[in-house]
């Protein structure tokens, strides 16, 4: 038999963080943070990692693993996230993910090979020399028409997953996409059960709205002045709250600019997201707008499908 995972996803602030924690205290679970940017350390408010309070009640994976300016892929997502789930199921535990990323819960769970793909650094210096002549409508304008499936998902101005894809098909001669399509579920690593969190539109908009005014309630403005003093990466400027920023702190923009930005982003971040959980079949959705309902039907979900509760 095929060991059980857990996985819990949705878009941002749909009430991942909250209901993960819950569960895993019920499971005996602990959890695998599924997240592409909880994974560089400082980038602590921007990110909505859970606190340390939080991180205290349930042991949690991947968090802090690398510093804003080293590199990190899906590749290398994989590679510790199994270790992760290993760990965890050698102690008689439940490995639950908890996220919004679906490429790397999709690499981490599924026979999802990156071999063929793997980093091109001469690729990727002449396509970042681009960038600097071109700019990077004219770089996305190419994935478009090489990979539109990876391009619809991706904003016009995500330099780091854009110059990545281009990488890939530059190399290989063939998409990102096709790659990623070669994935098959009766493969899979695991006896996954997938539970995705929803909520009505509006309110999922009202709460996005009121995580970024708590982000910088908390501190958000100061925290991405530090990292910008110790030269943040390309990687880490693509993250929702940070790139926003740059703007205000170059005197581009007011503080009221880029709060309606990066509202704005957030929501059409959570719209891609969506759209990527809800192509997959594995998928069980639950309504997350009462959390003790929420819990409910996921116990419920378990019984049916894991003869559990």
């Amino acid at each position: 038999m095929k060991p059980r995972i857990l996985a819990i996803v949705g878009p941002t602030a749909v009430g991942k963080t909250s209901l993960s924690l819950q569960v895993a205290a019920r499971l005996h679970g602990e959890i695998i943070s599924a997240d592409s940017m909880q994974v560089y350390r400082g980038m602590d408010i921007g990110t909505a990692k859970p606190t340390l309070a939080e991180r205290s009640l349930i042991p949690h994976h991947l968090i802090d693993v690398v510093d804003p300016g080293e590199s990190f892929s899906a590749a290398d997502y994989q590679r510790l996230a199994r270790a992760a789930v290993n760990d965890i199921l050698e102690r008689g535990r439940l490995p639950i993910f908890s996220g919004g990323t679906g490429l790397y819960i999709r690499a981490a769970i599924d026979d999802y090979n990156f071999t063929a793909s793997e980093n091109n650094p001469a690729v990727r210096k002449k396509l970042q020399q681009e960038l600097q002549e071109a700019g990077i409508a004219a770089l996305y304008t190419r994935l478009r028409q090489v990979d539109a499936r990876v391009a619809s998902r991706l904003p016009a101005t995500d330099q780091r997953r854009i110059i990545r894809a281009l990488e890939v098909f530059e190399t290989t001669g063939r998409a990102l996409s096709s790659w990623e399509s070669e994935k098959d579920i009766k493969n899979a690593l695991y006896d996954v059960l997938m539970i995705g969190l929803l909520r009505p539109r509006e309110e999922l908009h009202a709460r996005i709205d009121a995580r970024v005014e708590q982000m910088f309630a908390a501190g958000l403005l100061e925290e991405a002045r530090h990292l910008y003093a110790q030269g943040i990466s390309l990687v880490a400027l693509q993250a929702l709250g940070y790139k926003e920023l740059l703007g205000y702190l170059e005197g581009h923009s007011t503080l009221e600019e880029v709060k309606a930005i990066l509202k704005q982003q957030t929501r059409r971040y959570a719209k891609r997201q969506m759209t990527w959980f809800r192509a997959d079949s594995r998928v069980h959705w639950v309504d997350a707008q009462d959390s003790q309902k929420a819990i409910s039907g996921i116990l419920e979900i378990l019984a049916k499908e894991w003869h559990m509760y």
